[in-house]
């Protein structure tokens, strides 16, 4: 299950260029959401679940559904236009870094010696990449990479603010209501600042079916799935994965040129990404 979640997570990078270079990206992203979000409703109906949530659980629905929806994948798919999904998978696989990090920065919480390694590591790691690129093309789109760092901070923000608030059951249900979250917000957005273009093809709608259900759905039930069988830190060390499986997903499917120094960075940085986690597991 692990693997899998790690799979379908970073392949939706590569899912999402596609999609960008045939459609206006925001609009496109509030479509994937309102899809993904009725899906995961009339699933959660049909299993009994109710959205009769208490206030703690609308309180994480819409801080996850703003920041995890709204920000973090917006941003990310608009960067997409002018940024490669390697490189987006990259900085978005970041997260668990920046949750460490600001945990530490906000919440004042203790950096244990692997702690502190693993987020050095990491962010050398980022530093190699993004170094090498700039010497290698000297086009990189700072700003495309501007937008996925901040979408990368949302996420991780989301993560500290509603630690164990998502509780009480109706798993699934918050799960479509935060998606819904992120397709309203995002609508307004585009509604204001897109005009619907599309490029119909077939490729196209592979992509978007596939967004929607695999890394929008499955992927979510999977990692809750997972989650219960092991643990939230214990799961989340599979996101160690994430860089690697995101560069290699993107370089077989758009041939995306991957150079040596992209190989190594993308090798510390899962390295930094373990130590992070494996320094939040209490021995037994």
């Amino acid at each position: 299950m692990g693997l899998a979640f790690a799979m379908m997570w970073s392949s939706a990078f590569t899912s999402a260029r596609i999609i960008v270079d045939a459609a206006t990206p925001i609009t496109a992203l509030s479509l994937r959401f309102l899809l993904s979000g009725l899906i995961a409703i009339a699933i959660a109906w049909a299993l009994g679940q109710s959205w009769r949530l208490t206030a703690t659980q609308w309180r994480a629905t819409i801080i996850f559904g703003i920041c995890q929806n709204a920000l973090y994948l917006g941003l990310n798919f608009y960067a997409m236009q002018t940024v490669e999904a390697s490189l987006a998978a990259i900085i978005a696989s970041t997260m668990p870094l920046l949750v460490a990090l600001l945990g530490w920065l906000i919440f004042s919480e203790r950096l244990r010696g692997l702690s502190a390694l693993g987020l050095a590591l990491g962010f050398a790691g980022v530093a190699v990449i993004m170094g090498s690129r700039l010497q290698l093309s000297g086009d990189l789109d700072l700003t495309g990479v501007a937008l996925c760092v901040v979408g990368a901070g949302a996420l991780a923000f989301a993560t500290l603010a509603v630690r164990g608030a998502i509780s009480g059951g109706n798993m699934l249900m918050v799960v479509g209501l935060q998606m819904l979250v992120g397709a309203a917000v995002l609508s307004v957005v585009a509604a204001a600042t897109e005009v619907f273009i599309v490029d119909w093809s077939a490729q196209l709608i592979v992509a978007f079916a596939y967004t929607t259900l695999v890394p929008g759905l499955l992927a979510t039930l999977v990692w809750f799935w997972l989650v219960d069988r092991i643990g939230a830190v214990r799961a989340a060390t599979f996101h160690f994965l994430n860089p690697f499986f995101g560069v290699a997903v993107a370089a077989l499917l758009l041939s995306e040129r991957i150079g040596i120094y992209d190989i190594v960075g993308v090798a510390v940085i899962m390295l930094g990404i373990l130590a992070v986690q494996r320094a939040k597991i209490q021995p037994r």
